[in-house]
């Protein structure tokens, strides 16, 4: 495991898998047979940023309440900005959300347009740099909790670095933590095309969008064109691309990067790389990033992985401890 930028009294524990669970692609696939229980949700449905579409907030909310003098709560909230078609069921945010419940602070999963089991209603989507409907979001959640804190995933960590290095000091995160984040979207495309990229990843992140997205008042040209796609390149330059404003995929993949953002980024940050991820491309490396960036690297994890394997049960502590440590570690400057 390798750091910079290591900001003080922030000491993570390395992440040292068994021999046997090294393996990428065991990282990436393993984690979801051993998700814990689906945490007691509190759901709210609140419009985009567009007023088009209802969005899912699933909070997990803390046991106790502590209003400030202004009516908001003190007690700190963790926003989670999931990946491509995931949401408050994934193995990743069932995890966080009981950690941080743990601990005493509250928790939410913001979900993207059409995920979560809401419909999209108008013509957009979600895509990875649209931080407009980050802003959105967070905004809202700014009038009811006076301290926030965000982590992103695979494409909500890409979302929500180039969020942080866009709106720089007003970012309304205190602190980020982007893990898994394929923050050059045009290598990932070429990763995610690799023998297993698209023999495995590919179809299981693939096929649900491309039903959600023929169910949207599509033509049937626009209909027969995504039913004959098999890459996720493919669908960003026939649907995601086109449906966002973008000329094509490679503008799509240029313009919604975070990588170029890094270097914007005035509040505290924690970008958790696995060197062995299947789904990335281009890395983060440090003269990419702000002096308020800290890069942490670990050479095995996978993709949104990091399974460990403690007192003979698998385990998968490893990424809400760490990222909840950064938080204190924030807390306390």
């Amino acid at each position: 495991m390798s750091t910079s930028n290591m900001p003080q009294g922030f000491h993570p524990t390395p992440f040292k898998p068994p021999f046997w669970l090294t393996n990428a692609h065991l990282q990436t696939i393993l984690p979801k047979f051993f998700e814990p229980a689906l945490p007691d949700y509190r759901r709210e449905l609140f419009h985009d940023s567009l007023e088009e579409s209802d969005i899912a907030y699933d909070f997990y909310d803390a046991d106790g309440t502590q209003k400030g003098e202004d009516g908001r709560e003190q007690t700190p909230l963790v926003v989670l900005f999931h990946g491509m078609e995931g949401s408050s069921h994934s193995h990743y945010a069932r995890t966080l959300a009981h950690a941080v419940h743990a601990k005493g602070w509250h928790f939410v999963v913001v979900h993207f347009r059409s995920c979560g089991g809401v419909p999209a209603k108008g013509k957009v989507f979600y895509e990875a740099g649209n931080t407009d409907e980050q802003q959105h979001a967070l905004a809202r959640l700014a009038t009811d909790y006076a301290t926030i804190y965000g982590i992103g995933v695979s494409l909500g960590g890409n979302a929500l670095a180039k969020y942080m290095g866009e709106y720089g000091e007003a970012a309304l995160c205190h602190a980020a933590v982007v893990a898994s984040a394929p923050v050059d979207l045009s290598s990932a495309s070429f990763a995610m095309e690799r023998f297993l990229g698209r023999r495995i990843y590919t179809p299981y992140l693939l096929n649900p969008i491309i039903k959600k997205a023929i169910q949207n008042n599509l033509t049937p040209e626009e209909v027969k064109a995504i039913q004959r796609v098999n890459r996720i390149s493919d669908f960003d330059d026939i649907f995601t691309a086109p449906r966002h404003g973008y000329r094509s995929k490679n503008d799509y993949y240029r313009r919604a990067s975070a990588l170029p953002h890094l270097i914007n980024i005035a509040k505290p940050t924690l970008i958790i790389t696995a060197k062995d991820d299947p789904f990335l491309g281009i890395t983060a490396g440090q003269a990419d990033v702000s002096d308020t960036v800290t890069l942490l690297d670990t050479a095995h994890g996978g993709h949104i992985g990091f399974l460990g394997y403690k007192n003979r049960k698998f385990d998968l502590s490893w990424l809400p401890d760490t990222a909840l440590a950064f938080f204190e570690s924030v807390e306390r400057e």
